[in-house]
């Protein structure tokens, strides 16, 4: 039987790496100097490989996790948080307290947008479902944070309560970020805007009619994508 630790996974991971895939990707996750994605570094790996890689080594303790969280290779640090989805999926409250804790004490890698969307609902929002919303503090505190990541996990991690058409918290952060100054986060907001949509529309269009007219173009973009042309010209003229 293969050993399961750090090494193995590098090594793996390693082999699995795709040059040509890593030069695109380097480009579509804004590794250039100024970018968001500054220096991160890609293998060129695709996520269902990755998935796979996670499942094999979700035994990886925290320690091990975090060593891979530290790393400057971008897949490294994504399939690590996979494996966090992994073990959040089998264990139970309290080492869900734990894992969630852990994932909060690490933000500071979880720095470009795949990382979060791959990874805040599943861990942090499905973590907080079981939790009166009045005690979903961290959600705003995130939503305030001065790091784009932190805010980008608030709003992501309401995605889990979007799926049970629970729609006061994701409401609640997007006005929260309707005024943020990155383009990362309009579409976040959007998004879960367009999310709401397709569970009941009346409840987005009820926000959008009192937020259109201040809502920065991208997030208003994205919450309208799937409207009727007449109705998306409507939103945007207002």
């Amino acid at each position: 039987m293969q050993e399961i630790s750090v090494s193995t996974f590098k090594s793996e991971m390693a082999g699995l790496a795709n040059p040509e895939k890593a030069k695109i990707l380097s480009s579509f996750f804004k590794t250039g100097k100024g970018e968001y994605g500054e220096g991160d570094i890609f293998l060129g790996i695709a996520v269902p490989m990755q998935r796979e890689v996670a499942k094999k080594y979700s035994s990886l303790n925290f320690t091990e996790v975090k060593n891979l969280l530290k790393s400057n290779t971008h897949e490294h640090r994504l399939t690590a948080l996979l494996i966090l989805v992994q073990q959040f999926k089998r264990v139970d409250e309290k080492q869900r307290e734990k894992i969630v804790d852990f994932y909060l004490a690490s933000t500071k890698y979880i720095n470009n947008w795949d990382l979060v969307d791959l990874s805040a609902d599943k861990i942090l929002g499905e973590y907080l479902c079981a939790v009166p919303s009045k005690e979903r503090k961290i959600l705003r505190k995130l939503a305030k944070s001065k790091n784009i990541w932190e805010r980008r996990i608030a709003m992501l991690a309401t995605f889990a309560f979007i799926k049970r058409n629970e729609f006061d918290d994701a409401l609640e952060i997007s006005e929260l970020l309707l005024n943020d100054k990155h383009d990362l986060i309009h579409k976040a907001v959007g998004w879960m805007l367009r999310e709401i949509g397709k569970r009941d529309l009346a409840i987005e269009e009820k926000f959008l009619k009192k937020h259109c007219k201040k809502m920065p173009r991208t997030a208003l973009r994205y919450a309208i994508e799937k409207f009727p042309e007449k109705k998306r010209e409507f939103y945007l003229k207002n």
